[in-house]
C-alpha cells in the first residue's frame, strides 16, 4: 500500500475505532498499516482523541504492557448524558404508563436502539475502567441494556435463567430471596457460561429491594468470579436500605402513585 496522507489515516483510524469499540489496536499495526512511523501515529491518536472528547462522542483509552495499544470507549458528555437522562424522565412522568397492578410501562425504552445506545454509554462511561471481563444480566427486561453495554466494553453478554435447558449441559442453580417481595426464587446458569476468577459487570432494568443483584453476587461466587460493578436503569427510592451496596443507578422512581396519576422520577445524581 502507498503511505497514506493524515487525513487518509485519520479517516481510517476513526473508523476502525468506533466500528469496534473496546477492542485494541496496537500503534505497531497501525504504522505497518499506513507505512508509517510509530510516533506518527501516536500524534494522530492524539488529534483524534481531542476531537472525539470535544464533541462528546468518547475516549480513546492507552492500554500499557507488552500487549498494550489503544481503545475506543464510547461514552456521552456531560451535557449529553444530563439531556439523555432527563428525556427518559419525562417519557417515564407520562400517566399512560401506569399499568393495572401498580407497575410501569418502559419497555419501548428499554427496546429503543438509540435510547439503549445512550444507557449502554452512560454504563460504559461509569465502569469501563474495573477491566471487566463479561456483562451479565438476569432473563429478560435487562438484555438490551446489558447488550449494548458488553458490546460497547467488547466483552461477551452472560444471561442467567430462571430455569435451565437441556443445551446448558451442567448448571449452577442457587435461590435467592427477592428483596421486594420477600420470596424465594431460582437462578440458573450453566458451568461453560464464565471463567474462573472472571471480574463480572451487572446489568439490570429496575431495582427495588437489590435482592436480584445479591443473588448474581452469590452466583458468581460459585464461579470463583467477582463483581465489580452493579448498573441498573431505575432504582426505587424505597427501601433506602438495599440487599446490595455501591451500585450505581441512572433514574431513582421517588412515588409512584396509581390513584392520581403521580409518577415521580428523577435523574439519580447530580451530572454537573
Amino acid at each position: 500500500m502507498d503511505k497514506l496522507q493524515k487525513n487518509e489515516r485519520f479517516s481510517v483510524m476513526t473508523k476502525m475505532l468506533s466500528d469496534s469499540p473496546g477492542k485494541i489496536f496496537t500503534l505497531g499495526g497501525f504504522a505497518e498499516m499506513f507505512g508509517s512511523a510509530k510516533s506518527t501515529v501516536s500524534e494522530d491518536i492524539d488529534i483524534i482523541q481531542n476531537l472525539f472528547s470535544k464533541f462528546g462522542m468518547g475516549v480513546i483509552e492507552t492500554i500499557a504492557g507488552a500487549s498494550g495499544g489503544v481503545r475506543f470507549v464510547p461514552t456521552l458528555s456531560i451535557s449529553q448524558i444530563n439531556n439523555s437522562i432527563d428525556k427518559m424522565c419525562d417519557e417515564l412522568k407520562k400517566r399512560e404508563r401506569i399499568l393495572p397492578g401498580g407497575y410501569l410501562y418502559m419497555l419501548d425504552i428499554i427496546y429503543n436502539p438509540d435510547k439503549v445506545s445512550n444507557i449502554g454509554k452512560i454504563f460504559v462511561g461509569q465502569f469501563y475502567k474495573r477491566e471487566i471481563d463479561y456483562v451479565v444480566t438476569v432473563e429478560t427486561k435487562g438484555i438490551p441494556l446489558a447488550f449494548m453495554t458488553a458490546k460497547y466494553l467488547n466483552v461477551p453478554l452472560v444471561i442467567v435463567r430462571h430455569t435451565s435447558e437441556a443445551t446448558d449441559g451442567a448448571s449452577v442453580n442457587i435461590n435467592y430471596v427477592s428483596g421486594s417481595s420477600r420470596k424465594i426464587q431460582n437462578m440458573v446458569l450453566s458451568l461453560k457460561a464464565l471463567k474462573r476468577h472472571s471480574k463480572i459487570l451487572f446489568i439490570d432494568d429496575f431495582m427495588k429491594g437489590g435482592g436480584t443483584a445479591k443473588g448474581i453476587i452469590e452466583l458468581s461466587k460459585e464461579f470463583e468470579c467477582e463483581v465489580v460493578g452493579i448498573g441498573v436503569l431505575v432504582e426505587t427510592a424505597e427501601p433506602k436500605k438495599k440487599l446490595v451496596d455501591n451500585y450505581f443507578s441512572i433514574m431513582t422512581l421517588h412515588n409512584f402513585n396509581e390513584e392520581n396519576d403521580n409518577i415521580d422520577i428523577k435523574p439519580s445524581m447530580n451530572w454537573a
